[in-house]
């Protein structure tokens, strides 16, 4: 049985077929995670062609990138070869340095980022490099894994595990529900006057996806059950800013349900107002989605390690709300 070998680099030109053993602390890694770790400097959309393709196998058979592989399974890396051009791009120093003055918590086990808008969780569907992918090149001697993703568009904190224990304990806590093992806690501008109180929101979310691939979310009776809790923390300018707790982590969950009751967020061009988004543009400077990941609670060791990470609401977001 062929033992784990170094992580191959494609900057060193095409290389052979491997057969890689899954070590043991690798156990529950995601496929596609486990192959962007062996492939280094390899693109996440690159990643997933191999998959597509077949040409990479677990126990000799084919696989889907989100399989959950066990110690001790055998993964077929294929290999690969980078375009020389595409070798030698990094991420952009400027980019480099906005996403470490970013990073608002870090120990030895996690690193916490507060996320700007517009920056993708991980690369792929055009996209070179995301928060991961940067962070790795920040931080290339260290082992750097995705706890869960933030939207595009939305800010806000963004954990990434440094030790693989880290992250299983905290998938784990994701698993058992948010609330319950992990409390979010956003920050969103909902357009409109909504009523005084907590408006608890339970309607069961389906993904769906549009010509071209994109992906759009819809109340559905058959799609998955979902829950969020909206609190008005002030009224301004005849539109309210909330407090978000989610207990499921649906896709686009927050910007769903807002639509859903008839408050859609401030600035969200997929399910909101095109009307009342391009007044708030012109009025207050609003020129993204108005949806902040403030806060996020968990323990780790079983409960012993407690934590509370935050993140500042973004200054373009506090700008815009001091101009209702």
């Amino acid at each position: 049985m062929t033992e784990p070998t170094p992580p191959s680099n494609p900057r060193s030109g095409k290389v052979p077929v491997r057969i890689v053993k899954v070590p043991d602390d690798r156990g529950g890694q995601r496929l596609d995670n486990f192959l962007l770790g062996q492939l280094k400097g390899a693109p996440r959309s690159l990643v997933y062609k191999l998959v597509r393709s077949g040409q990479v196998r677990v126990n000799g058979g084919r696989a889907k990138a989100e399989r959950k592989l066990e110690a001790g399974d055998e993964v077929r890396v294929p290999p690969v070869h980078l375009n020389e051009e595409a070798e030698k791009a990094g991420p952009p120093q400027a980019f480099l340095a906005k996403l470490e003055a970013a990073i608002v918590y870090e120990d030895e086990r996690l690193l916490a980022l507060n996320k700007p808008s517009g920056v993708a969780s991980h690369g792929g569907s055009g996209i070179s490099f995301g928060a991961i992918e940067t962070l790795r090149a920040l931080r290339p001697n260290q082992s750097l894994e995705l706890v869960h993703r933030l939207d595009r568009d939305t800010s806000g904190l963004l954990v990434v595990a440094k030790k693989r224990s880290a992250l299983t304990e905290l998938q784990a806590l994701l698993r058992e529900g948010h609330g319950a093992g992990i409390a979010k806690r956003y920050l969103t501008l909902l357009v409109g006057r909504m009523p005084d109180g907590v408006m608890s929101v339970d309607a069961p979310l389906l993904v769906g996806l549009r010509q071209g691939g994109e992906r759009h979310v819809q109340v559905n009776a058959i799609g998955k059950p979902s829950l969020s809790h909206f609190r008005v923390l002030e009224r301004r300018g005849g539109h309210s800013y909330c407090e978000v707790r989610i207990e499921s982590g649906r896709t686009h969950q927050i910007r769903v349900h807002a639509q859903h009751i008839g408050h859609p967020v401030a600035g969200d061009d997929k399910y909101g107002d095109p009307e009342v988004n391009k007044r708030l543009r012109g009025q207050i400077g609003l020129k993204r989605l108005f949806l902040h990941a403030a806060s996020l609670e968990f323990a780790l060791d079983g409960g012993r390690s407690p934590y509370l990470l935050n993140a500042p609401l973004a200054p373009e977001l506090s700008e815009a709300l001091d101009r209702l």
